[in-house]
Order: C-alpha cells, then structure tokens, then sequence
C-alpha cells in the first residue's frame, strides 16, 4: 500500500504541473487521470478510481478522434472496474465499446482485440452466460494464436478460461483437458513454485473430485497446496480454500477425520484472514456440521474416540471447553443423530 501511495502522490503532482501548463482538455491531463485512477483501483478505491477513469474518458473523447485506440483504453478500465464491482451490465457496455473502436483503430488479429474477447467473455461467464462467454473466450484464444509466440502466458489464460466454462457446464472431460493445457503453458513459462501454478492444479482438482477420481483430486489439490505455502502468508486466505478443498476430497473418500482436520484448519485460518461475517465461514461450519452428522451416526465407531472428535470439532467453532462438550454430546446423541433436516449455520 505504500507504493501505492508513492505513486499517486507522484501522479497528482505531476498533473498539477500538467495543469498549470497545458489547455483544459490536453490528451496529457487525460493521461494523468487514467494513472491516476491506475492506482485507486490497485488500492481498492473503487469510486476514486472511477471518477478518475471517467475524467480521463470526458477529455480524450474531447481531444482525440472517435475511434483512437487512448478512447478504447479509456473504455476498457471503465469497464474492468465495473466487472469487479459487480456491475456486469456496465461492465459488458463498457468493454463492447472499447471492442468496437479496436476493431475499426486495429489490425483484425491484434492482441487488443483478443483481451476486449477475453473481457467480454469474462462478463458473460459471469452472468451465467456460459455458451456467450465460451464463444467470447474461444475468439479471444483464436487471435492469440496468430498473434502470440507459443506458449506466452495469455494462451494459459485463455485455456483456463475456456475450462471454467466447460466445468460450469458440466462438461468435465473437455474441462480437464483446457486446465491441463493452461497448466503445460504455466509449467514452461514460470519457475516450479510460482504462485500462479497453483490456480491450475486446484481446478484439475476440481475437475477430478466431480468426476470421482478422489485420490487423482487429492494429489492437484496438494500440490497447489505445496505451491502456496511456499508463496503466500500462513494465513492467506487461499490456504483456506485448499484445506476446505482437501476436506471435501476426503469427505467423498469417506475419510471424515482427515476431511475433519481439513476443515478445521481451513476455519482456523478464516477466522484470522477474514472479517467475521464472511461469506466463506458459513461454508466452514456448514462442513464441519456434515461431517458430525456422518460421525454422528456411524455406531460402529469407537464412542469414546467419537466424542472425542465430536467435542474437538465444536470446540474449535464455538470455543467452548471441551469437557463442557462431552456432557452436551453425550446428553443430547439420541436427539441428534435422529434429526435429518440439513443443518445451516
């Protein structure tokens, strides 16, 4: 953040002396605005950043003719914004204009061309427009491939895309192989324990868990898991996501100890990353729950080690003492284990 700082301080300076010394509508004070904005939105000052961008847009359209490529840019980040705000609708306006002045400012196989696809594919996918979005992602990588020398990390990019939308459709098999291509390009480009590497081993574990084949699933989800705890902060939250992820994995494996475990840690660390009413803690607890009702009614089960994992389970979403635990469970396992309504906290 203080980089951040350093740089729009050095911008508003600079655009003060723009200012002074330039016509109200020079292209250079567009300039200023648009870096200006560059930076709220790296800060996550989103409504800084948009007035900024929008500044920027009001005086290149003033300046410059109406389809030079600074209006297509202008375009672009407004619409890059939206997209992260949410606001898909203006996110898709914003980028299909940008399109449009790129494809009458550049050649037809620029790769402009192919991120104003890739962007719009983006918003569609977004909106649940998976075969708009496949089609916007299909183009994008076609231009690439004129465009691009091989194995250039926006094929990755593109491949990763590409399988998104076939897992969302459920078409796994077609899923799995554009992860694993996106994979095979990341592999080539990047050092073995980029950070980057391991986005694409946990969506071949996805694949892979939805497909059944746990163990192949269970081997992409620690790798990726390998790969972040070299790269990020102990409590970062994507280490959460790959513990949850691992959870589930043993979970279908019938495993519910290890799946227990999981969750535990993914929760640990949430509730040290993340603001307390996050979304991601209900998923959380929501696990943690299925895996007590499994246990719950496994009588086969040693009962002193189950109360045992019962108690440790609670014991890390309520903090309460765990002997305190132990009487509640064993008072209250005959209501439980009976109820079958789905438990959401």
């Amino acid at each position: 953040m203080g980089e951040y700082s350093k740089a729009l301080s050095l911008y508003e300076r600079s655009f003060e002396i723009r200012k002074i010394g330039l016509p109200p509508n020079h292209p250079d004070l567009a300039d200023s605005y648009n870096n200006i904005g560059l930076v709220y939105d790296n800060m996550g000052e989103y409504s800084k950043a948009l007035s900024s961008y929008e500044r920027s847009l009001e005086i290149n359209k003033i300046a410059l003719s109406s389809n030079h490529p600074d209006l297509a840019t202008s375009y672009n980040n407004i619409g890059s914004l939206y997209y992260k705000v949410g606001e898909y609708s203006k996110a898709r306006s914003s980028f299909e204009r940008s399109f449009e002045i790129r494809k009458i400012a550049l050649p037809p196989n620029h790769p402009d061309l192919a991120t104003s696809y890739n962007n719009i594919g983006f918003v569609y996918y977004n909106m649940g427009e998976y075969s708009k979005a496949l089609s916007s992602y299909e183009r994008s990588l076609e231009i690439r491939k004129i465009a691009l020398p091989p194995n250039q990390p926006d094929f990755a990019q593109s491949y990763n895309n590409i399988g998104s939308v076939y897992f969302n459709m459920g078409e796994y098999s077609k899923a799995l192989s554009s992860f694993e291509r996106s994979l095979e390009i990341q592999k080539i480009a990047l050092p073995p324990n980029h950070p980057d590497l391991a986005s694409p081993y946990n969506n071949i574990g996805l694949v892979y868990d939805k497909m059944g084949e746990y163990s192949k699933a269970l081997s992409s989800y620690e790798r990726s898991f390998e790969i972040q705890k070299i790269a990020l902060p102990p409590n970062h939250p994507s280490l959460a996501t790959s513990h949850n992820n691992i959870g589930i994995v043993y979970y279908n494996m019938g495993e519910y100890s290890k799946a227990l475990s999981s969750y535990e840690r993914s929760l640990e660390i949430r509730k040290i990353a993340l603001p307390p009413n996050h979304p991601d803690f209900a998923q959380s607890y929501n696990n943690i729950v299925l895996i007590l009702r499994v246990l719950l009614n496994e009588p086969q089960r040693n009962e002193y080690s189950l109360s045992q994992v019962v108690a440790e389970a609670i014991r890390t979403i309520l903090g309460v003492h765990r002997t305190n635990i132990l009487i509640v469970y064993n008072h209250g396992k005959a209501t439980i284990s009976n109820d079958d309504t789905t438990s959401n906290l």
